[in-house]
């Protein structure tokens, strides 16, 4: 069994969700949780109590793999920045306990557990319920979008089979092969 970490970074909200992958595309929740940060506080102490956070987290989980989102452009520059910082803590404390970390964007993340790269909240949610076989949906948000990120890795990181499958879905199949795509060496004009 590989244990995966899901981390979906941000400075007021951090997203934690982590996820047992058995033979093939099985898995099962272990743990979700959402820590917060006061936006009133100091940007040293908020980053202080997240690190603080993922090292516990790493501490009690031992997860074999890091998924990690990638930051991505937005208007809002304060929300890039406390999202990048958060990110670097996250990537920092993984690579010192040497785990490997694999970032994934948030269109990657949607598109591997709806089928759908643009799909909203409400669908990654009801997708993570579904997949996990919860009661409910993960709230807030970032619980349910740290669990997404760690089911993303599952079944397309480090538990996937190399090659084609016949279980593989429409959108998988896609995925693959906008993957291979991207990998083919360019031709310089």
């Amino acid at each position: 069994m590989t244990t995966i970490l899901g981390i979906d970074p941000g400075l007021t909200r951090l997203g934690v969700g982590v996820i047992k992958q058995g033979a093939g595309r099985t898995i099962s929740l272990v743990h979700v949780e959402v820590f917060t940060t006061s936006p009133d506080s100091d940007i040293s102490e908020r980053l202080g109590s997240h690190s603080r956070s993922i090292e516990g987290i790493l501490e009690r989980f031992s997860p074999d793999v890091v998924a990690l989102e990638r930051v991505f452009a937005q208007h809002n520059l304060r929300t890039v920045m406390g999202t990048a910082q958060v990110s670097g803590v996250a990537l920092a404390l993984a690579h010192a306990r040497g785990i490997p970390v694999s970032l994934r964007t948030p269109s990657e993340v949607k598109a591997a557990v709806t089928g759908y790269g643009r799909a909203g909240k409400n669908q990654v949610g009801s997708m993570v319920q579904a997949i996990l076989g919860l009661d409910s949906i993960p709230q807030p948000a970032d619980a349910a979008d740290a669990l997404a990120i760690a089911i993303t890795e599952a079944w397309r990181g480090v538990g996937l089979p190399k090659g084609n499958s016949s279980a593989d879905t429409p959108a998988l199949k896609a995925w693959r092969e906008a993957e291979a795509a991207a990998k083919r060496p360019r031709l310089q004009k």
